[in-house]
């Protein structure tokens, strides 16, 4: 339930926030006109996701023998992947996330008919729904449908209660650090499933375990009880892994680490910071 808590709310707020500065612009360009459109785009998408998450987790169950870890094995692996893309993606564009879309909305209403406006909505979250349809597939390996369905709606309504503090009210919350905090939780969540995965190809022999389990901690700490479940959900922990699923987790977070760090390094870098593309905001819409 805590993985699909954590994950619902991280993509529940990346959406939140598209979804608050489109409409944000409309308003500012004096087109609010097209929020009635903006919002068929956020439902459509939703609708959407509700039926790839759907599809997933029915192709998942009807899946037996070999095939199963096999399934369970790749899906881990595309999850993983999907969260590494989002952490380096929100590293390297959050700053200039809200000019860029402000842009991409000026653009939208000028297509016939409000297509644009429509298309860009749900795009946007198509795309952040697809993501943690694919996420909570993966999670639900570990718990069962009722809780990752009861986790993934409560991130959902926290991450919509955030969105509409963000821009009803006149508190605001340090979207940098959110980011940032949750980001780093990822990390290791993103960590745990490729060690998951390689766990799963350990079964069907397709990548050799050669010690499995390297160490056993089960008496210690069993990822059984309660703290070895939330160690699990939130660092990947598991009591007895084999080799090659405790190496690549270790491989995974300082590859990861190492590629963050050039890349906040490449941002302080005046010389990179010069020729970054500015996209401008008139000064009538801010």
């Amino acid at each position: 339930m805590l993985s699909s808590f954590l994950l619902s709310l991280r993509e529940g707020a990346e959406a939140a926030l598209v979804i608050g500065i489109v409409l944000g612009a409309l308003r500012k360009i004096d087109r609010a006109d097209c929020a009635r459109v903006a919002w068929l785009g956020v439902l459509t998408a939703i609708a959407m996701s509700v039926l790839a998450a759907v599809a997933l987790r029915a192709l998942g169950l009807s899946l037996a023998g070999r095939a199963e870890p096999v399934f369970e094995g790749a899906t881990l692996f595309v999850a993983a992947g999907l969260l590494t893309w989002i952490i380096v993606w929100i590293a390297r564009q959050s700053r200039e996330l809200k000019a860029s879309l402000e842009a991409d909305v000026r653009q939208a209403v000028c297509a016939p008919g409000r297509r644009g406006v429509f298309v860009l909505m749900f795009v946007a979250v198509a795309r952040e729904g697809l993501e943690l349809a694919i996420f909570l597939t993966a999670s639900a390996f570990e718990a069962s449908t009722a809780r990752t369905i009861g986790g993934a709606l409560l991130g959902l309504a926290t991450a919509a209660l955030l969105g509409w503090l963000l821009f009803a009210c006149t508190w605001r919350l340090n979207l940098r650090w959110f980011f940032r905090v949750t980001s780093a939780l990822l990390l290791f969540f993103a960590a745990g499933l490729i060690a998951k995965g390689v766990g799963e190809f350990n079964e069907v022999g397709w990548i050799p375990a050669i010690i499995d389990p390297i160490w056993n901690s089960t008496p210690i700490l069993s990822d059984q009880t309660l703290p070895g479940e939330i160690l699990k959900t939130l660092f990947g922990y598991t009591s007895h892994p084999s080799l090659t699923a405790a190496f690549a987790y270790a491989a995974y977070l300082a590859a990861v680490a190492a590629g963050l760090r050039i890349t906040r390094g490449s941002e302080m870098d005046p010389a990179a910071a010069a020729t970054r593309p500015h996209v401008s905001v008139p000064e009538s819409s801010r």
